[in-house]
């Protein structure tokens, strides 16, 4: 492991990463679990679902319109990635009197990205998770999609 940093470096899928986020080993990642180095917690789809359905938290997709339209979770609010560090007070609005926002992406990596410039930009109020698998896995899964 590298030391923790903030300078952009290439990940292997060409997209430019925060340095502690491409230094990640490509060992398996249990889901629920809480990285130090990570302002946000990981959960598989079924633990994101469980968050939804008992009302404790929001998801917030991160994904570009064009795929979200295509395929999304049902109930979540569409906010690109590339717009999360100015879309903070969205962000709490949606929120509401919810402590919890869920990141989701495609599979994974911008949802955990969006976690990250969030809590840069100053969301540290709310706790912050990552939707591994993504909604690939939730459409998967069955899990509703659609407003």
């Amino acid at each position: 492991m590298g030391q923790r940093g903030t300078s952009l470096k290439p990940s292997p899928d060409g997209l430019c990463v925060l340095g502690f986020l491409s230094q990640r080993t490509r060992e398996a990642v249990p889901v629920a679990t809480k990285d130090p180095r990570e302002p946000f917690t990981r959960l598989s789809i079924e633990e994101a679902k469980e968050k939804l359905d008992s009302g404790d938290a929001v998801m917030v997709d991160v994904r570009d319109p064009h795929e979200y339209v295509e395929v999304h979770a049902k109930g979540v609010r569409l906010i690109p990635v590339n717009t999360v560090m100015n879309e903070l007070d969205q962000i709490r609005e949606f929120a509401g009197d919810k402590q919890e926002v869920l990141f989701i992406c495609k599979m994974g990596g911008r949802s955990a990205l969006a976690a990250e410039y969030a809590t840069a930009a100053g969301l540290d109020e709310l706790e912050l998770f990552n939707v591994e698998g993504g909604t690939d896995a939730w459409a998967e899964a069955g899990f509703p999609t659609g407003d």
